[in-house]
C-alpha cells in the first residue's frame, strides 16, 4: 500500500490569456499530470510525465550519464526535443537554464533562499510577448508546493506519493501535480523536475 503526502488543495481557475513557452502544450481543462522517477535510471534522474487521466505522455525527461546529472533533455512524447535544462552556478545560486537546439534560452529556474524550498521561474509568455514569472514553495517538509504566476494567480499545485516499500527504498518518489487550464504543461513539468533537482541536492 502507498504512502499519500498531501499538501492543503488551492482552487485552480482557468488562466487567460493562457500562460506558456510551449502553445501546443497549453491545457485545454484542468490536467493532473504524474511525474515518476525510474528506480532504474543510469542517471539517477529520468522521468517520464503523463496525464493521470488518459496515461498518455505529455513529455520525457532524460538525463545524461556522462554530465554527473547537470543537464537533462525534455521531449515531446514522440521524442523531439523541446529543450534541454542545465544547472548553472549564478551567484553562488543554483539556477537551472532551458535552452532550445540551437542554444537560445527559453526559461530559467532559479532557487532563492528561503525555509522549505523556494523558486522562481522566469519566461516570455509566448501568448502575449510579455514577461512572466511562476513562482513555487513548498513546506518546509519538502511534502507539496503551489505554484503561482506573477506573485498572486494559483496555475498549479503538487503533491507527492510514495507507491511502494521498494521506491521508498530507492528514495524515487511519484508527483502528482494539477494544472489549471490554460496554463503550458511542458513548463510546470520542468519547474517540478527542477524541484526534485533541489531537493535531492539538499539531501545530499
Amino acid at each position: 500500500m502507498g504512502i499519500f503526502l498531501p499538501s492543503s488543495p488551492v482552487a485552480l481557475q482557468p488562466v487567460h490569456p493562457p500562460v506558456a513557452v510551449f502553445p501546443a502544450f497549453i491545457s485545454q481543462g484542468p490536467v493532473t499530470l504524474v511525474l515518476r522517477e525510474q528506480i532504474f535510471s543510469l542517471s539517477g534522474d529520468d522521468f517520464s510525465v503523463k496525464d493521470a487521466a488518459t496515461g498518455k505522455t505529455v513529455v520525457r525527461c532524460k538525463g545524461k550519464v556522462v554530465s554527473f546529472r547537470d543537464r537533462k533533455n525534455v521531449t515531446d512524447a514522440s521524442g523531439n526535443l523541446l529543450f534541454s535544462m542545465r544547472d548553472k552556478l549564478i551567484a553562488f545560486m543554483s539556477t537551472f537554464v532551458a535552452e532550445d537546439a540551437r542554444g537560445h534560452e527559453l526559461f530559467r529556474v532559479k532557487r532563492n533562499i528561503a525555509l522549505g524550498t523556494k523558486m522562481t521561474a522566469t519566461f516570455r509568455n509566448a501568448n502575449t510577448g510579455e514577461n512572466a514569472e511562476l513562482s513555487m514553495r513548498g513546506d518546509m517538509f519538502g511534502l507539496g508546493t503551489t505554484i503561482v504566476l506573477n506573485g498572486n494567480i494559483p496555475v498549479a499545485q503538487i503533491s507527492r506519493k510514495l507507491l511502494h516499500m521498494r521506491e521508498w527504498i530507492a528514495d524515487k518518489q511519484t508527483y502528482y501535480v494539477t494544472v489549471a487550464p490554460g496554463v503550458d504543461l511542458a513548463l510546470i513539468a520542468a519547474l517540478c523536475i527542477a524541484f526534485d533537482e533541489v531537493k535531492n541536492e539538499k539531501k545530499e
